[in-house]
């Protein structure tokens, strides 16, 4: 009975090593945090529980997929292995906030919400991860902490004063816009016209319509500049009755608010992304709802939610997208004939996606597969890709797609092909390492992976020739630092004197975070989470892992908030930033990021990992 018992602990141990917060737990920790757990059975279609219901702890999905839906039964999200669900509850006053149901037969672990609270308090990587987005830090849809600035349209449409108000009018249909700013000739704003200005100065009272506009226009209207809040919008428009807002820098409009806008803002979460998403019949439908990403990220990063945040929640929702599509291929070709998993690599398989993304995907099949049944598979492989691509994710440039018949075979040609990468560490070799390394299950039979995932990590950590040559490999992406160390920009081209902060920036430090689990042997697939775990594992010094991991943040916020920036402008995110447009501040601090991770890259490269 003992050993049975000792063998689910340490069956639960294996699997939490796999999930991050408790990656980072140490051993003997994590042994015990395990031994708390308790395995529960669902099946499809069964209630875990309902909203309001007492909760008696944390769930934590080890298989299968769970429906969390709100007090109206709408899809709040649906949730995949490694995900948790129930923790808000626990940290108000114990009552589900939502409920949540089995889409699937699924295995939930429960950890009981007393060892919840006393991880919370006794280690800042779980407080840090549960607690994101609470306490102070504004929620992604607080409308009243949002700056103006991201909430307004910019660039309105205006007119001069002497506009007859029939063209004003024509000006607004064309435009298809309820309101006109109204400026003078040095451009400084002196009115605003509205449709109801129209209705009830000009219509109303039977006036010609080629009045100018300065006649039935709202003089001197209220404004507000672009760093005030949205409370102020709200208290404004509600105060004085009004649905238009001009927005103005000195004296000159820079942008118009409306309760649209408002409306607009309230619709655009990842929630609502998602719940969107599993309710969308086609990928037309899918596409229309992707195509709300960027307002999410502007949204986002305006609230002052911190990268690791909004990567994962930005994520989240090309997890849902391939999810969708994974469900409507299965509608439209009718059920697979062996066990299949979907699994994304890149930055959708770190959790770290941002506004700019391609895809990058593998499907490992039940090695009961025959030729005959390959054929299944690789329509559904074309079918969820060519969604994607429809959806904003584009085609992989370097074919590391499911589409590709060498990214689409039996688990035993996938161990095959670890084997064969560690034995044989030649330049190929590396970087397709590499980037399997960052796998992560999306949607099939997660169980088709978790024994690859550790055998490939024990038998790679153990072969200290591939692990040089995984280091070698990793030292090739370098940060943008001239000799005397000051920011280097690329010399030539489209993107002259600006840094790539993808390729220079943040890639950098995921390939050494890559590295520091490979010598771990950890779980972790996220950036972030593999400097905390690699730290708590004493692979790295806490100084080390400290000294990157605020490079990395530093890093990674500057390049959401200048891909948050370029959306605001109407213009595509990029990853391409000029130097010359930050402050000498913001430009020194960023060059002292770029010359840690480079100084840790030297300390990896001549074998002293970052202990020195």
């Amino acid at each position: 009975m003992v050993d049975v018992l000792d063998s689910a602990i340490a069956a639960i141990m294996r699997f939490l090593e796999t999930v991050h917060p408790y990656d980072s737990l140490p051993q003997d920790e994590l042994a015990r945090v395990a031994g708390c757990f308790g395995r529960r059975n669902f099946a499809q279609g069964e209630e875990v529980y309902g909203f309001g219901a007492a909760l008696p702890g944390l769930f934590l999905i080890e298989s299968g997929r769970v429906e969390i839906r709100d007090r109206d039964g709408g899809l709040v999200s649906l949730l995949a292995p490694r995900n948790s669900f129930g923790e808000r509850g626990l940290m108000r006053d114990g009552l589900a906030a939502t409920g949540a149901r089995a889409a699937e037969p699924c295995e939930l672990l429960l950890l009981p919400g007393t060892e919840f609270r006393r991880l919370i308090a006794s280690f800042p990587a779980f407080e840090r991860f549960f607690n994101r987005g609470r306490g102070a830090e504004p929620r992604p849809g607080d409308l009243t902490t949002q700056k103006v600035a991201d909430l307004m349209t910019r660039d309105p449409a205006t007119c001069a004063p002497d506009t007859p108000a029939a063209e004003a009018a024509r000006m607004m249909r064309a435009a298809r816009v309820s309101s006109l700013g109204v400026t003078g000739a040095d451009g400084r704003l002196i009115g605003i016209l509205t449709t109801r200005d129209l209705t009830n100065r000009l219509l109303a009272e039977g006036r010609d319509p080629a009045t100018p506009v300065s006649a039935v226009m709202t003089p001197d209207p209220v404004v507000l500049p672009p760093t005030a809040l949205g409370s102020d919008i709200l208290h404004l428009m509600l105060e004085r009755g009004i649905g238009h807002l001009p927005v103005t820098e000195a004296g000159r409009i820079v942008g118009m608010v409306t309760q649209t806008d408002l409306t607009r803002f309230q619709a655009v979460s990842s929630a609502v992304l998602i719940r969107d998403l599993a309710r969308a019949a086609s990928v037309a439908e899918m596409a229309a709802v992707t195509r709300r990403i960027p307002q999410l990220l502007v949204q986002l990063v305006g609230a002052g939610h911190s990268h690791e945040v909004v990567t994962r929640l930005i994520t989240d929702i090309a997890d849902a997208v391939t999810r969708r599509l994974l469900v409507l291929a299965e509608a439209d070709l009718g059920p697979a004939p062996v066990a299949w998993l979907w699994l994304a690599c890149g930055s959708q398989g770190r959790q770290e996606q941002t506004g700019v993304s391609d895809q990058d995907n593998c499907l490992m099949i039940d090695d009961a597969v025959t030729e005959a049944d390959m054929g299944y598979f690789r329509a559904l492989a074309k079918s969820v890709s060519d969604g994607l691509n429809a959806c904003g994710y584009v085609y992989c440039p370097g074919d590391m797609m499911a589409t590709a018949a060498r990214w689409c075979q039996p688990v035993r040609v996938w161990r095959d092909y670890f084997r064969g990468w560690i034995a044989r560490p030649d330049p190929e070799a590396q970087m397709l390492a590499s980037v399997m390394f960052d796998l992560r299950p999306i949607g099939g039979a997660a169980r088709l992976f978790g024994d690859l995932q550790q055998e490939t990590l024990a038998a790679a950590a153990k072969n200290s020739i591939f692990v040089a040559h995984m280091i070698t490999n990793s030292l090739k992406h370098t940060p943008p630092l001239g000799l005397i160390r000051g920011i280097a920009t690329i010399r030539s081209g489209e993107h002259r004197n600006h840094v790539d902060l993808k390729l220079n920036g943040v890639v950098p430090v995921a390939d050494l975070a890559r590295i520091y689990a490979l010598q771990g042997r950890l779980g972790a697939v996220n950036t972030r989470a593999r400097l905390l775990a690699a730290a708590e594992a004493g692979v790295i010094s806490a100084s080390g892992a400290r000294d990157l991991t605020e490079a990395y943040d530093l890093i990674a916020q500057t390049r959401l908030d200048h891909q948050a920036a370029r959306v605001r402008a109407g213009e595509k995110p990029d990853n391409f930033l000029a130097p010359a447009d930050l402050s000498d501040f913001e430009r020194s601090h960023l060059r002292d990021a770029f010359v840690v991770v480079r100084t840790m890259q030297s300390a990896l490269g001549h074998g002293r990992g970052a202990m020195s």
